[in-house]
């Protein structure tokens, strides 16, 4: 995903900030660690986190609104996945850097 030159910085922050919490690092693990084209549902994250529901939520959220997943409703819950090119988009974006 291409950015504007003056938007980069805070792009970055933006997907950077929202990976500040261990365990959003583990949600990005464990959804990382589902066979392709799968999703995972919110009671599948908790079980594996020692956190209640409503904190793995809002870790969900912010991830979601960071641009690092998305999730789709399926019936009464939601189940959520990796964005698809997220990970590039953070490469490219620290490459930025040159270093």
């Amino acid at each position: 995903m291409e950015q504007k030159e003056e938007n980069w910085q805070e792009r970055l922050a933006q997907l950077t900030k929202a990976l500040g919490h261990p365990h959003r690092i583990k949600i990005i693990e464990i959804l990382a660690d589902l066979p392709d084209d799968n999703q995972c549902i919110v009671g599948s994250i908790v079980e594996q986190l020692p956190v209640s529901q409503s904190t793995v939520s809002q870790h969900l959220k912010v991830l979601k609104e960071a641009g690092w997943i998305k999730g789709r409703i399926d019936g009464p819950r939601v189940c959520y996945c990796l964005e698809d090119d997220v990970f590039t988009e953070y490469r490219t974006l620290f490459d930025q850097f040159n270093i």
